[in-house]
């Protein structure tokens, strides 16, 4: 399915999700798209598959990276010094590198804020900040000299590639498209599972916590505003961020349409008026590991958000600063 001059790298990460997707363009100027963690085997894999299609990362010209997670962008930094090459992001990903410290340290903050005004208890609160700190270790900082803005052109692997910024799984989703239906896509759409719409913080100056109890995103609905905007492109092939390339985007962007509204539909039949956000996990899972209670908490807040849109939940902040949910009249 990959068209000509197109190769896809499969590398190692250390996260539940498995490998990322990275790609190889052919061509002026020769691309790297994605190219994993900061860690050895990483380092190693790039290394062996890089030299199975005859080239060295010293050869790389172009890095360009879809969002900021760590699995993506994390050794973008060390490429570009080892091969000289030009670093492409959007411009709220170029934020976020170029202070990257900073931009963790406000992230782990909104984190924990959510966690705390939506019923986490402070022991996991506790352990998933530690572990957010301890995956700094997957990442670096980097200074982006091609910032792409949405609508713009990006020339890579000799393609001429449209950038799009499609927020939702993360704030720094931006997808690839060229003009003859090859889409790199990052996490904005996968075929195997669905992208989480992960509760960060808006990449900005704003204090964080003050973010999270008055103004938090809402990532799935800017999630699904943004799977609808892909949806009405002509893509005939998605290059993922994790998994094998797919067609016909738009029967996907449907299937996580209904998924997202029936895990909604379930949520709000378990609504009662005392029940956190965290107290509706739950609902959606049965034995989550602890590990990924953040990323459930992102799901759930999600639909909440969604339910509220439409008219069909309020929520109630108690004495104490938590959230529960109600279903307003609308819904009765």
């Amino acid at each position: 399915m990959l068209p000509d001059g197109v190769h896809r790298l499969e590398l190692p990460t250390p996260f539940q999700i498995g490998p990322v997707s990275c790609y190889v363009l052919r061509g002026a100027p020769l691309t790297l798209v994605d190219p994993g963690p900061l860690r050895d085997k990483t380092r190693a894999a790039l290394d062996e598959g890089l030299r199975a299609l005859g080239l060295r990362v010293e050869d790389v010209e172009l890095v360009v990276v879809t969002h900021q997670h760590h699995d993506h962008a994390g050794l973008a930094a060390e490429v570009v010094r080892l091969s000289g090459a030009r670093l492409a992001t959007s411009a709220r990903l170029a934020a976020y590198l170029a202070d990257y410290e900073r931009a963790m340290d406000r992230d782990d903050a909104y984190a924990v804020a959510m966690m705390r005004r939506h019923g986490i208890d402070d022991d996991v609160r506790g352990t998933l900040d530690d572990i957010s700190r301890s995956f700094r270790r997957y990442a670096e900082g980097a200074a982006v000299d091609v910032v792409v803005g949405d609508g713009e052109r990006l020339v890579a692997g000799g393609r001429t590639f449209t950038a799009y910024e499609r927020p939702g799984h993360s704030p720094t989703d931006t997808i690839f498209a060229d003009g003859g239906g090859l889409l790199v896509g990052g996490d904005h759409l996968l075929e195997k599972i669905s992208s989480n719409p992960i509760a960060h913080v808006p990449i900005d100056d704003r204090d964080p916590v003050e973010v999270a109890t008055r103004e938090p995103r809402r990532a799935l609905v800017e999630y699904l505003t943004s799977m609808r905007a892909t949806a009405a492109m002509e893509i005939s092939v998605v290059l993922p961020g994790h998994g094998e390339p797919f067609a016909d985007h738009r029967a996907l962007v449907a299937t996580r349409e209904e998924m997202h509204a029936r895990r909604a539909r379930r949520i709000l039949l378990a609504v009662d008026g005392t029940r956190t956000a965290a107290d509706m996990i739950g609902v959606l899972w049965r034995a989550l590991p602890v590990t990924q209670h953040y990323l459930a908490l992102s799901e759930v807040l999600g639909h909440l958000d969604l339910l509220a849109a439409d008219g069909l939940l309020e929520a109630l902040e108690r004495d104490d600063g938590v959230v529960t949910w109600r279903r307003s009249r609308a819904a009765a």
